[in-house]
């Protein structure tokens, strides 16, 4: 399948690389560049799959502090853990899961999540980085409560890949359309179509149309 494999985002002269490579190929992007500075895009490594996985499904459509109670009350139900695992999960149940705070949709998603892991459809940490991103979208996206964005923002947070386009993120448009001077939000395809010139760098470009919603 086509894709990229992990490019760490951790080195200041990639980043740098990425930064002249954007401002070369595109002239409104380069001027939000000039105006935000260095790109300060980080990523989270994660201690397992399952874990980053759960988080994000507890933090869909929660605010940050409401998601982080939630998922802190989540993983006291088994103990001091300091990672949680699918075995923990699939000895819980439903209602368990809800009385921390989980919604039913995110309980039964948490429950296939553990599942699917157990039965090797979620890859280990070693196998992520040797998956391209269109073969993690594709094998994660068959779990419960995990879509293509949740997918990309692991891409992009947790295994600091550089070439990903969340084109169907609020930021992703707003942050478009601003840069553009673009009267309403464009479709994610427009973005998708508009941003083959930021390859193998999207990522870095997504960044900063994050970041152009701040000036």
């Amino acid at each position: 399948m086509p894709g990229t494999r992990a490019k760490v985002t951790s080195a200041p002269r990639e980043l740098e690389e990425a930064c002249a490579f954007l401002i070369k190929k595109d002239r409104p992007l380069a001027r939000v560049i000039g105006k935000i500075g260095p790109c300060g895009l980080k990523t989270n490594p994660m201690q397992s799959p399952f874990e980053a996985l759960a988080e994000a499904i507890v933090y869909q459509q929660l605010s940050g502090k409401a998601a982080a109670t939630i998922f802190g009350r989540v993983k006291a139900l088994f103990g001091e853990k300091i990672v949680l695992e699918p075995e923990d999960i699939l000895l819980s149940s439903e209602e368990k899961l809800r009385s921390a705070g989980c919604s039913r949709a995110k309980a039964l998603a948490l429950l296939d999540l553990a599942i699917k892991t157990k039965e090797g459809l979620v890859p280990d940490l070693e196998a992520m980085h040797a998956m391209s991103d269109d073969e993690l979208i594709e094998r994660l996206c068959a779990v419960r409560g995990v879509g293509r964005w949740t997918v990309e923002m692991l891409l992009v947070f947790r295994l600091g890949r550089l070439d990903v386009l969340p084109s169907t993120d609020y930021g992703i448009r707003k942050g478009f359309a601003l840069t553009y001077k673009l009267d309403q939000l464009p479709a994610p395809r427009e973005i998708i179509a508009y941003g083959q010139r930021w390859k193998p760098f999207r990522t870095v470009a997504s960044w900063y149309l994050w970041r152009a919603l701040e000036l």
